[in-house]
């Protein structure tokens, strides 16, 4: 008996049946109308013997070519079903071995990321998040583009709208509600192509890699798109690197997106290191209300010259911006009151005479009463505040809560002390509290660092004088030090002199 004929018969009745089924169109023929104007009908013509054995083998031939793959198979005893179920699984794997090279002509590419995909691949990704990851920026399946960006810097983005639905209520009615979108192509002009892809790919695959230089962008496309879990994340990095240089722009931000935890963080770094955020190039990008609300800030802890300073940076900078000579009409023109906001009255003679009164910013009479105001009995009038910020009290932690004074003395030998700390929130070290000699009064040079990890954060070399009690005494950095929670930091005293 024939090959084909056996691996039929194997089948029996059900093979039979599928001939049977398989052969019936081909078996059919149109009979004529009848007289009677009734429908057109079929006529099953029935097959001879031998006609039906041709089919027979015919069927078989088609169902299961006679290729030297199923010859040896059968050969070593493997049946029909089980070549072909090794077929299937080859299918699913990943090709590999000495054709591992070669594309195959039913592969999709992704024209975003030139990743090649086989036609089964999705049997390599088991798992949905894989296969969904897999459709982020990718053409295949893709049934919405944005184009995103403003004019002349934008990018085209291929996504699904199921995808994005699922994730983004904005989304939802822009693709499925009764006012949806029917173009094919949006435009989205106020979002950043990089923080627009960052959005999609945490929709697609639940993956957030947010960059410094992006991350308030990011912030921005994901409030705009009510993506909660993406925008607590910006916030949260925004917290982790959050320091003097960019405290001012993240206080404009963090306004901007109601982030009441972040405004809070920003206030507790101006505050403290208000030198340092004033001087920083950041003050320089905010905008006016954000700088009225800073120069009416109570607890800024820095000297009133320094203020006036940052706010003549911020009004050449803000011209500029305008397109603006830097003159003195345009200064006091895009300052507005926030001119006097600042505490002028409260700055020294010596610091007025040499700062604001030779900045031309003031008007002559304005210059005049505030010399007369500094000097004359009956002082006049003047537009700007009089009372002295507050600043920040220092709080004190002793390390020791008693001293044994005089009876278990502690001796200097010249060798280097440290101290090593954590703390449980942020809080900013201004100095440290050190102990001088029971002998009597003395004068001290002393040199303080502050390390995290070997790395130095803060060192100055200044002095101070003792005067025998078991006090401590008070050295100071330049400038107060960030100090962040949940890590170790050393603070090292030592006397050079």
């Amino acid at each position: 008996m024939p090959a084909a004929d056996r691996r039929l018969l194997r089948h029996g009745r059900i093979m039979r049946c599928l001939t049977f089924l398989l052969l019936l169109p081909e078996a059919l023929k149109k009979s004529r109308r009848l007289p009677g104007g009734l429908p057109v009908c079929y006529d099953i013509l029935p097959l001879s013997s031998s006609k039906r054995k041709q089919q027979k083998k015919k069927m078989a031939a088609e169902l299961y070519p006679a290729d030297s793959t199923n010859n040896a198979n059968l050969a070593n005893g493997t049946t029909v079903a089980d070549a072909e179920k090794t077929k299937e699984v080859q299918l699913c794997a990943p090709s590999g071995g000495s054709g591992s090279g070669a594309t195959s002509p039913t592969a999709q590419q992704n024209v975003n990321n030139n990743n090649v995909e086989p036609a089964s691949w999705q049997c390599s990704h088991p798992t949905l998040r894989e296969r969904n990851a897999l459709m982020f920026n990718n053409e295949l399946m893709a049934d919405v583009h944005f184009i995103v960006g403003p004019l002349g810097a934008s990018q085209r983005v291929p996504a699904h709208k199921y995808v994005l639905a699922v994730g983004s209520s904005v989304f939802c009615a822009m693709f499925y509600s009764d006012l949806a979108e029917e173009e094919s192509e949006i435009h989205i002009p106020d979002v950043e192509p990089a923080a627009f892809l960052i959005l999609l790919k945490y929709m697609y695959s639940d993956e957030i890699d947010l960059e410094a230089d992006t991350v308030l962008a990011t912030l921005y496309a994901a409030k705009k798109y009510i993506v909660p879990a993406l925008a607590k994340a910006c916030v949260t990095f925004l917290e982790t690197s959050l320091e003097a240089k960019n405290a001012c722009v993240l206080l404009s931000q963090s306004r901007l997106f109601e982030e009441p935890e972040l405004t809070q963080r920003c206030w507790e770094v101006i505050d403290a290191q208000a030198e340092l955020a004033l001087r920083s190039e950041g003050f320089c990008e905010i905008d006016l209300l954000t700088l009225e609300i800073i120069l009416q800030r109570e607890t800024l802890n820095t000297k009133e010259v320094v203020v006036f300073e940052a706010v003549m940076n911020w009004a050449a900078a803000e011209c500029k911006r305008q397109g603006l000579g830097p003159t003195t009409r345009n200064k006091r023109e895009v300052l507005g009151r926030a001119l006097f906001l600042v505490r002028i009255p409260t700055m020294s003679l010596e610091e007025f005479a040499n700062g604001a009164a030779q900045s031309d910013i003031l008007t002559l009479e304005e210059t005049l009463n505030m010399f007369l105001w500094y000097t004359a009995a009956n002082k006049p009038d003047v537009d700007f505040p009089l009372t002295v910020r507050k600043g920040l009290l220092p709080q004190r932690c002793h390390r020791f809560q008693s001293s044994a004074y005089r009876s278990n003395q502690w001796r200097y030998r010249g060798r280097c002390d440290s101290i090593q700390f954590a703390v449980d929130k942020r809080i900013f070290i201004a100095g440290l509290g050190l102990y001088g000699s029971s002998g009597g009064k003395a004068e001290y040079c002393v040199k303080i660092e502050l390390k995290r990890q070997g790395v130095t954060l803060a060192q100055n070399l200044t002095k101070f004088v003792s005067d025998g009690s078991s006090s401590t005494f008070p050295v100071w950095f330049e400038h107060p030090v960030q100090v962040e929670q949940d890590a170790f930091y050393t603070r090292i005293p030592k006397a050079l002199s």
